[in-house]
């Protein structure tokens, strides 16, 4: 049998993971045509079919699925070794990869990043907005800013500050609707809601509103767009109240629903925490979110 290329490894692990080329592509960034030159490389080196193909992609065959757990443990292999390598860097100048969900990437971070350019200009920064949870210990990212308390128990983290919500409509849209002064009478009102996410309606329905999909007209699962369709005037929509408060197009619903705050919490690999580099970036991301 040939040797096999690390790299034919990890693009087998990519399409096993996404269930298709064209899936894969879009999670690694590297293209359809190259991961399908990969899967063969990869099946003439190790002799054996990986995928059948189905109509919904890739499938594992028998002797692909035998492979799965040797290639998840080489991966898990050399991203300790990236992170010890990593985590022994003795100079501050190089790359940071940070990860934090779209909101955040969009309207928190890039002042603070700006801050962090100025003072320290040998540290380069990736920036990666997402709403799923990149895996710190593979080396999909170095530092991660998560709203939720992180359940890993050998990741090293720090909770930051709890960031308050408020309920916000656009000020034309309470002209033209009227301002409720009950709850009962904000019910009255459109809200924005969520197209196959879930979890307005289930907060919602944990203050005690038994609402559906139905309820909400106007739907969108991105963040960034929920906070435009409000401000455009499509319906009442939670937001931080750092970005409703900053907007003079919003107005915010007080005194009606309470919101749940949404907590902060910083979080790396431990080894990465020996690195000078990444234990700057940390400091000061604390010190923004803790100011």
């Amino acid at each position: 049998m040939e040797p096999l290329d690390w790299t034919l490894i990890r693009s087998f692990l990519a399409v096993a993971e996404a269930g298709s080329l064209s899936a894969a592509a879009r999670a690694t960034g590297i293209s359809q045509p190259t991961l399908g030159r990969h899967i063969r490389e990869a099946e003439a080196a190790l002799h054996i079919p990986l995928f059948t193909r189905v109509a919904q992609g890739l499938q594992l065959t028998e002797g692909g699925r035998a492979l799965l757990a040797p290639a998840r443990a080489m991966q898990s292999a050399a991203a300790e070794l990236a992170l010890a390598a990593k985590g022994r860097a003795t100079g501050i100048d190089g790359t940071v990869r940070i990860t934090a969900s779209r909101v955040v990437s969009h309207a928190i971070l890039p002042p603070i990043l700006a801050r962090l350019r100025i003072e320290e200009p040998g540290i380069h920064i990736d920036l990666i907005p997402s709403d799923t949870s990149e895996n710190l210990l593979l080396g999909e990212a170095d530092l991660a800013l998560r709203m939720y308390r992180p359940t890993q128990l050998d990741l090293v983290a720090q909770k930051l500050t709890d960031l308050p919500m408020g309920l916000y409509a656009a000020r034309a849209f309470l002209e033209r609707h009227g301002r409720p002064t009950s709850p009962e009478g904000l019910l009255q009102l459109e809200f924005v809601g969520q197209d196959r996410a879930t979890q307005i309606i289930r907060a919602m329905q944990g203050m005690g509103y038994p609402v559906t999909r139905d309820f909400f007209p106007v739907r969108t699962d991105d963040p960034l767009v929920h906070q435009d369709l409000v401000r455009a005037g499509c319906g009442v929509g939670g937001l931080l109240r750092l970005i409703g408060d900053a907007d003079p197009m919003l107005e915010r619903i007080d005194g009606l629903v309470t919101l749940p705050v949404l907590p902060v919490w910083l979080v790396a690999a431990p080894a990465l925490r020996q690195s000078p580099r990444l234990r700057r970036v940390w400091e000061v991301l604390a010190a923004a979110f803790t100011a």
